[in-house]
């Protein structure tokens, strides 16, 4: 199986679990995957992660640059377009709700792993009675897209940090 990175991904573990100065082998583990093409992650992600000017920033542009992948696809962007159009169909979803989802790199990644078979990780969770934020487990729901939290997929990878 391979996988494909919310931002949250990333920000939840170096601000959280997996900071840098405490389990570097979390990064060494995403850079190894990322080698061989098992997890990647987005052009939109990427962007997202490098406006923080923090330590994640700096490793997303010296160790992991490879590992996020161009959304500039016809297929990717068609996709995209679909959930777009479904997003504002569903007319439960509060304008500032569309906007986002129009503007952040949470529908592109659902739209990259449809075209790609890949495997969304995200830390979002599934509510079908939220109407101010599109969540990325709802879309996946509707476009059949598989999705998985962080351990999961390091399970699935059978990473060992001993």
């Amino acid at each position: 199986m391979k996988y494909v990175l919310d931002s949250n991904i990333f920000i939840e573990a170096s601000r959280r679990y997996y900071a840098f100065d405490l389990a570097p082998k979390f990064w060494t583990e995403l850079e190894v995957f990322a080698e061989t093409g098992e997890v990647v992650s987005i052009d939109r992600v990427k962007r997202e992660l490098e406006a923080g000017h923090d330590d994640l920033a700096k490793w997303v542009k010296k160790e992991y640059q490879g590992a996020f992948k161009s959304t500039e696809t016809r297929s990717v962007c068609e996709a995209f377009a679909e959930m777009v159009q479904w997003s504002v169909e569903q007319n439960r979803f509060l304008p500032k709700a569309l906007a986002e989802f129009s503007e952040v790199a949470d529908g592109w990644v659902v739209a990259f792993a449809r075209v790609n078979n890949l495997t969304v990780v995200t830390h979002e969770r599934a509510d079908s009675n939220q109407r101010n934020r599109i969540v990325i487990p709802a879309v996946c729901e509707v476009f059949d897209v598989p999705y998985i939290q962080t351990f999961g997929m390091l399970r699935d990878l059978g990473v060992k940090f001993v």
